[in-house]
């Protein structure tokens, strides 16, 4: 009788191991064995995978839809309750809680440094306000989370309606009389730009991020946009201030400085949800919301000190 032919190799020895026995070989390369298929059976190619379904632009930025939907609502109780669509009057405007520096350091009524982001003077003034928070919400909510943008959206409104309290205050002071501290000596300020410029300043420092899975090019193109956006609208606010005695239009440029560089800070310590381990983008979020939230608690018990 003719000898067995020896087990076929596969580059390496897998000593004690014979196709059929009880050992196995120590590793074995992908592939490297497989058994001929059975003439009794056929194989199937896979099946092809169902397509994923779209996500909806709500399940990807919903926390932009809440704030746009929270100014727009404020805005439709307004002309409800009676309040101009177009041009309302300071005196309403006050009425549904803008920021003025005599009511908030005087009467401390600091409430209206929160409340005055959700407030509009007029229609356009509105749309082209929630145009932009639209855009930048839709691009910053998936590098810093729903709850990210609610406290970048919160403290650096807040952050630019305290810097335009101050230099109001700084700057209208001197013309009063002593005792006389009437809402309509201050200017009421209104509107979401503040907190729209804080968005715009913390993405021109995520996007910065190499974590991010975007080509670099591309980032590049998407943070100079921003970059812009906030150059050319920081000129065309103070260009229209310095022509406010004939236009009738007053531009707070103290509230869009003070929220973009607060969202310059508050993005500093972050880093994007997008390429970022849960935890440690949970850890600079809370790291961020309290740096900046203690900044503004410091900065408030200095301006409580101007009205006394």
């Amino acid at each position: 009788m003719g000898s067995n032919p020896p087990p076929p190799s596969y580059g390496r020895e897998h000593r004690g191991w014979e196709p059929g026995s009880e050992a196995s070989p120590e590793i074995l390369p992908p592939d490297a064995y497989a058994p001929p298929p059975h003439p009794e059976y056929q194989y199937a190619p896979p099946l092809p995978q169902p397509p994923r379904p779209r996500r909806s632009r709500w399940s990807v930025a919903p926390g932009t839809y809440v704030l746009l939907g929270i100014n727009i609502a404020v805005y439709i109780l307004m002309v409800l309750g009676g309040v101009s669509p177009i041009r309302p009057t300071s005196e309403s405007l006050m009425g549904w809680g803008a920021n003025n520096a005599g009511n908030v350091l005087v009467y401390g009524e600091w409430w209206r440094l929160v409340t005055s982001m959700f407030v509009h003077g007029g229609l356009l003034h509105l749309g082209l306000n929630m145009w932009c928070l639209w855009n930048l919400g839709m691009l910053a909510e998936p590098l810093m989370g729903t709850l990210g943008v609610f406290a970048v959206y919160l403290l650096t409104g807040a952050a630019g309606n305290m810097l335009s309290t101050f230099f109001n205050w700084i700057n209208f002071r001197h013309n009063l009389p002593l005792v006389q501290f009437a809402s309509d000596a201050f200017p009421a300020g209104v509107g979401a730009s503040g907190a729209i410029f804080g968005i715009a300043g913390a993405l021109i420092v995520l996007l910065k991020s190499q974590r991010l899975p975007v080509p670099p090019e591309e980032l590049k193109k998407i943070r100079r946009s921003v970059i812009y956006f906030a150059a050319i609208n920081l000129f065309i606010g103070f260009s229209l201030n310095f022509g406010s005695s004939r236009t009738g239009v007053a531009i707070d440029n103290w509230a869009h400085l003070g929220g973009c560089a607060s969202g310059l800070l508050f993005a500093v310590p972050l880093v994007p949800r997008i390429g970022s381990p849960r935890k440690t983008f949970d850890g600079r979020l809370r790291i961020a919301m309290g740096m900046v939230a203690g900044i503004l608690v410091l900065f408030g018990f200095f301006l409580a000190q101007l009205g006394r």
